[in-house]
């Protein structure tokens, strides 16, 4: 599946013509000056590279495509009745046995290994943006809130966009978090916010750090990051490999489809589960997202055992209606005869031995 340079800015871009273009002055008045890597291959004259370069996409096409978000997007891209959500209590996660994982919404993943709790690109906020009075709205609240979550042993960050690094979710996380794992310069963001540098590490492609009995490496990702419209690429980002003990797990963060996935299952596989972006996809920006097509085929690249799809109902990020990744992803699968974990919102899933779950997505339908 080779893929040639295409155009490569997302909705988060549409997005932020219309909102940060009113907020850019200020938001750059606070931001934190992102420091060079010069040592970092990724690195060229101050901003981070994919291995295939990303094609611009221009202003034209931007505008065209905000048009296309401004009038010709259908009701199908939100869900019309509430979407199933188990609640979760501190309790709960207490006493779930080693080797748990939850869905918290989006790319949100609450994990417990080796008996203590990680998160990945922890989002709690109502709409995942840079201001809360508009942007993309949840579809559904978290399972559980920020104060009720036990400690955190761990927090894993993708990247800096807004639908993966919540800020206020960072300031209410970081009393009862030990360390947070970024990728390069995502790291800065976080102490410019006042988290303890001496709780963040930052890794490069091909990075890693063992935290307690966990082992983590950051690994190549086709994508791009910023939080505003002057701060683009200045800061990593990665895919994530999680070892502990005899499980692997990956975490693909956001990312187009790449050759480096042989690679990854070669270096770090089989992964007893993959969890993978599918969803806010689209044919113009092919290259930072993948179809569930190329979902499937990384996951195979990965040597994965089970699939778990996120990136996909929580957030209104593309033109595709909201249920569609599911329904594409679970028809792949079946004529691939892989094995796809589809849990609800909030319902444990063992990473030791997995369960199908249900189609919860057509309960959530009119």
């Amino acid at each position: 599946m080779k893929r040639t340079p295409r155009t490569s800015r997302t909705a988060f871009h549409v997005f932020m013509i219309g909102v940060i273009a009113m907020s850019t002055f200020s938001l750059c008045a606070c931001s934190p000056r992102l420091a060079a890597n010069p040592q970092s291959p990724q690195q060229r004259d101050g901003l981070y590279r994919n291995v295939v370069p990303r094609v611009p996409l221009g202003f034209l096409k931007t505008v065209a495509i905000g048009w296309q978000f401004l009038t010709g997007k259908s009701d199908t891209t939100v869900p019309h009745v509430p979407i199933p959500v188990r609640p979760l209590t501190a309790a709960a996660l207490l006493a779930a046995p080693d080797g748990s994982l939850y869905r918290l919404g989006h790319s949100t993943l609450l994990l417990k290994l080796d008996g203590e709790f990680w998160l990945t690109d922890p989002v709690f906020s109502e709409r995942a943006s840079p201001v809360q009075w508009a942007g993309p709205k949840r579809f559904h609240a978290p399972p559980i809130d920020i104060d009720d979550l036990p400690p955190i042993k761990g927090v894993i960050l993708s990247h800096d966009h807004f639908d993966h690094l919540d800020r206020a979710a960072i300031a209410r996380l970081a009393p009862k978090v030990e360390v947070f794992i970024t990728p390069l310069g995502v790291g800065e963001r976080l102490i410019a916010w006042g988290v303890d540098p001496a709780r963040v590490r930052q890794l490069d492609w091909w990075g890693e750090t063992n935290v307690g009995n966990v082992r983590l490496a950051a690994v190549p990702a086709q994508h791009f990051s910023g939080r505003t419209l002057l701060d683009e690429d200045r800061t990593l980002w990665a895919s994530w490999v999680i070892v502990a003990g005899e499980l692997r797990i990956f975490f693909s963060g956001d990312t187009g489809y790449h050759a480096d996935f042989k690679t990854i299952g070669e270096r770090y596989g089989p992964f007893d589960m993959t969890m993978i972006e599918t969803g806010a996809y689209d044919k113009q920006w092919v290259d930072v997202h993948m179809q569930p097509e190329e979902t499937l085929q990384a996951h195979l690249d990965l040597r994965g055992r089970w699939l778990l799809p996120v990136h996909n109902g929580t957030f209104d990020l593309a033109l595709h209606a909201w249920d569609e990744p599911f329904e594409r992803i679970q028809a792949l699968a079946q004529a691939r005869d892989v094995k796809l974990a589809t849990p609800v919102m909030g319902e444990r899933l063992s990473l030791t031995a997995p369960h199908a779950g249900d189609a919860w997505w057509v309960r959530a339908k009119d």
